[in-house]
């Protein structure tokens, strides 16, 4: 080659680096970590579909139900933190494998004791093991894909996590009617050890362990492991930056109604409001968590073309407020009540954006501070409503029960449901207070 051509190659080649490629290997390690992150999401909402056998069991009210449910959320929020550090010292691929394998133990807990102490704390191992989730799929995005993709995958991800849920819903109503309650429950467990095989077979932290090209920023990949004290010092400064405090409290009123109706309640009011039976009840939530998932890579998809953030993330948090008044308080024939529900979850679909805006508020080196920060915003909305929601039940419980399940009336879940409305709203005029960031990461 000429040597003049050879110099001007090189100079063109270090102005305009190649982008590294994503391969099949790409595809398969995050798949793994969205399986995972897909049994996480089954297990949040699991419940609703097992509500009576539940309290029948374990002689339970609604707000004991409530506690049950929100077990998990209680430990899945705590241990955002711990895992933000696991992440970094640990590394995706042994804290996803000791997530899954911790996730399986809760769960063979949870479905084998007949004492309520020990099935919250199986429930409490699960949504603390489940943590890992969410954070190693963001990781592993970060590391195998190009930074454009983000919010695609984010939005993936969410669908993965939904098509759990989905399985949480009729499949899983079904299969209870034929086995029962805890013998589904120990082959969710199964399932989870499987998880853990895959993930010691196949699983790397980064491209560059497997010979190829790394997508993760330079600063990303060069930064020292952080110790517990560094790690809330990146809390405090994530939360320095505006938009964080909107998107943090914003996404719990997004999430929280949703995962509150179709994770726990919605069957019962279901059963209540129109009379339906569990599955057919079931069948309607399953609706909704389908139009969720299909929603999220649209959003982020549609976003990233737009080059905005603000505009869908906005639209779909006061299209979901208006479908959730209307949902709660509205007499609908059950054809409509469907539409609504189903055009509810697609609008809350957008709240897969609030992880890509709050990381593009923030410079790069937070990106697992900010992410773990706005999980947490996302799982306080059901962690506080489900209880919530049980224990204003358990106020307004007129007395009544039918084989041995207590029964609430219409005029309970309206009052319960003024929480999931009232978030829902403040969410909105949160997010009305951000700060566009066009797409691009804060310097």
């Amino acid at each position: 080659m000429n040597p003049r051509v050879a110099v001007a190659h090189e100079e063109t080649r270090i102005r305009h680096p190649a982008t590294p490629n994503v391969t099949w290997r790409s595809w398969l390690i995050w798949g793994i970590a969205a399986l995972f992150y897909l049994t996480g999401f089954y297990q949040r909402v699991s419940p609703a579909v097992m509500t009576s056998e539940l309290m029948r069991d374990f002689g339970l009210g609604a707000k004991s139900l409530g506690s049950l449910s929100a077990f998990y959320f209680y430990f899945y929020v705590a241990m955002q933190v711990p895992v933000g550090v696991l992440i970094d010292s640990w590394g995706a691929r042994k804290l996803l494998f000791w997530g899954a394998l911790s996730a399986a133990a809760g769960t063979f807990l949870f479905g084998s004791t007949s004492n309520f102490a020990l099935a919250c704390a199986g429930r409490a191992i699960v949504g603390g093991a489940t943590a890992a989730g969410w954070l190693v799929l963001l990781k592993l995005a970060t590391h195998w894909f190009p930074a454009r993709r983000f919010a695609m995958l984010s939005g993936l991800g969410l669908f993965f996590g939904n098509v759990g849920a989905l399985f949480a819903q009729v499949p899983l109503r079904l299969l209870i009617e034929h086995f029962g309650w805890r013998g589904v429950v120990i082959g969710s467990a199964i399932v989870l050890l499987g998880v853990c095989a895959a993930v010691w077979i196949v699983v790397k932290n980064d491209p560059s362990e497997a010979g190829l090209e790394s997508h993760a920023p330079h600063a990303l990949r060069t930064q020292d492991q952080r110790t517990m004290r560094a790690l809330s010092t990146g809390f405090r400064k994530v939360f320095a930056y505006r938009n964080t405090w909107f998107i943090f409290f914003a996404q719990g009123g997004i999430v929280g109604p949703i995962l509150a109706f179709t994770g726990l309640w919605g069957t019962p009011f279901l059963k209540v409001r129109y009379s339906l039976p569990p599955a057919e009840a079931a069948g309607v939530c399953s609706v909704m968590i389908v139009c969720w998932a299909v929603a999220s890579p649209i959003s982020g998809a549609l976003s990233d073309r737009i080059g905005r953030r603000k505009p869908i993330y906005l639209t779909g948090a006061i299209l979901s407020a208006a479908g959730w008044i209307a949902i709660c308080y509205s007499s609908l024939p059950l054809p409509v009540f469907i539409a609504i529900a189903a055009l509810t979850s697609f609008a809350s679909g957008a709240v897969v954006l609030g992880f890509a805006y709050a990381k593009e508020s923030v410079p790069v080196q937070f990106l697992g501070t900010i992410s773990g920060a706005i999980n947490i915003g996302n799982m306080i909305g059901p962690m506080l409503l489900q209880p919530g929601i049980g224990q204003m039940l358990e106020r307004k419980w007129a007395g009544q029960m039918a084989a041995g399940v207590r029964l609430y009336d219409l005029h309970a879940f309206h009052m319960a449901f003024l929480l999931i409305v009232g978030w829902a709203v403040v969410s909105c005029l949160l997010i009305s207070f951000t700060t566009e960031t066009f797409c691009r990461a804060r310097g």
